[in-house]
């Protein structure tokens, strides 16, 4: 690939570390941490798949309010074809200032804020956030009828208990 640098990247050995491997950005280089007795086709293998990891990691920071329109486009489609018109929201975008909440929708202007936490999280788990914003455009409340539109959502339930369990570990208070 032309005009892709790959980083600098400094390989600290640990003599406490016994398996595990990490990687972070400290300015423009790459440190990745690995245990002192890995040989160095070990550490040579480490290092691509922790820049790998990481390359994955800034993308999913990158997602753009952009993306976010396009992916509540293909929800909709797929999950909610019959409200197509209905449920066309105004603008979803990324927000940082939603402190209880993973999502919000005022169907009133038909805005969608989602979470910057999740930005990180995983694909299945974000389309859970915006195709539950998007049905409140159809049902503004928790009723059994707006669970029916989620619950169109193969991994429904399971994005649900992910985002239960980040919860819980973060100590993140949610709103109902």
């Amino acid at each position: 690939m032309a005009g892709v640098r790959k980083p600098v990247v400094e390989v600290r050995r640990s003599q406490r570390r016994r398996r595990t491997v990490s990687a972070y950005r400290e300015g423009e280089r790459v440190v990745i941490l690995i245990p002192d007795q890995f040989s160095r086709a070990e550490e040579s293998e480490w290092v691509d798949r922790m820049l790998a990891r990481l390359a994955a990691r800034e993308e999913r920071l990158r997602r753009s309010d952009s993306e976010l329109v396009a992916r509540a486009g293909r929800l909709i489609d797929r999950y909610l074809p019959e409200h197509a018109r209905v449920v066309a929201p105004a603008s979803v975008r990324w927000v940082t200032n939603q402190n209880s909440r993973w999502g919000s929708c005022t169907p009133a202007d038909r805005t969608i804020r989602i979470s910057h936490r999740i930005q990180e999280m995983p694909d299945w788990v974000i389309d859970y956030v915006v195709l539950h914003e998007l049905a409140h455009l159809v049902v503004p409340s928790h009723n059994a009828r707006f669970w029916e539109l989620v619950g169109r959502y193969p991994k429904a339930e399971r994005a649900r208990g992910y985002l239960e369990g980040v919860a819980a570990a973060s100590g993140f208070v949610l709103a109902d």
